[in-house]
């Protein structure tokens, strides 16, 4: 996924599993239709360049909310955060985009799926919060997983791999910091300090390299921040209506999505090791959620 998970609401609404469930099937459909306009956009256009378009339209979508965050004063903990966040999510952002349009739609999916390993490595660190036995063999397993794709000494090992392999433990770091957010603000703020942070992050990097977009590339980029937008708001639908342990493995099918999307649009074959470290990956990633559910109860 190209963005940190939103935050899961606070106050959990009634159950409704099949709702849950299609929630989460339509995020995983938003979040890959990201990748494959991005993937589409391919190399011409910047990759700083291309995600500042994309923050900065999605800043406009999103802007009804940044004025209850300037209404009322925040103390410098929660501005901390907010900068914090946004420089680390610029960044991972900056970096996806390059990696998108270089290596594999799949490839790059299964790589970004160990973000949640190094949110729970983080949270150990820094946040205070107990590694178990159990825990350290999931998070083991799933770095296995991304050794099984990237094959190092069996394949040279690009900079669009690296790129993505930089960005997962970065867009960790973001999940972390909206984690502590939580305290301070509501989703929807969250959200949209993101999105300002970001587009300030990435404006000095765009102007860097800057060349003059086509309206059609900006019409792309203005459906891959609708898409985004919208794939933030149906994840946390789907969090509200039903467990994490059921929407979790349902938003794991994006990797199956985004092999399809290679394959028919991309010409991209079907890599036997992107396929098992993808797995390897989500049976870690989807164990550890599981854990986290269980502890909360």
């Amino acid at each position: 996924m190209a963005e940190a998970p939103p935050t899961v609401p606070k106050n959990q609404h009634t159950e409704n599993i099949p709702a849950g469930v299609a929630w989460a099937l339509l995020t995983g459909l938003l979040f890959v239709a990201v990748t494959g306009i991005v993937r589409y956009l391919g190399s011409d256009l910047p990759a700083a360049e291309g995600a500042f378009i994309r923050y900065a339209i999605g800043l406009l979508m999103i802007s009804p909310a940044l004025i209850s965050v300037f209404r009322r004063k925040l103390s410098a903990k929660t501005w901390t955060l907010y900068s914090s966040r946004g420089l680390v999510h610029g960044i991972a952002v900056s970096l996806w985009f390059y990696s998108m349009a270089r290596i594999p739609v799949a490839e790059v999916t299964a790589i970004g799926y160990s973000s949640p390993i190094f949110v729970t490595i983080g949270a150990a660190l820094f946040l205070g919060e107990t590694l178990r036995m159990r825990r350290i063999i999931a998070v083991l397993i799933g770095l296995i997983g991304v050794l099984i794709i990237l094959r190092p000494g069996f394949q040279e090992i690009g900079a669009g791999q690296m790129a993505q392999l930089i960005a997962a433990p970065l867009f960790a770091v973001s999940f972390l910091l909206a984690k502590k957010l939580t305290d301070e603000a509501d989703s929807a703020e969250i959200v949209a300090m993101l999105s300002l942070g970001c587009t300030i992050v990435l404006l000095p990097m765009a102007l860097a390299d800057w060349r003059d977009p086509t309206w059609a590339e900006v019409g792309w980029l203005a459906l891959t921040a609708l898409c985004a937008t919208a794939g933030h708001y149906t994840l946390t639908r789907a969090y509200a209506c039903a467990p994490i342990t059921v929407t979790q493995p349902i938003t794991f099918l994006q990797i199956v999505w985004a092999t399809i999307l290679g394959v028919v649009a991309f010409g991209e074959p079907a890599d036997i090791f992107i396929t098992t470290g993808a797995a390897v990956i989500v049976g870690s990633a989807w164990y550890i959620a599981r854990r986290e559910m269980q502890l909360k109860r």
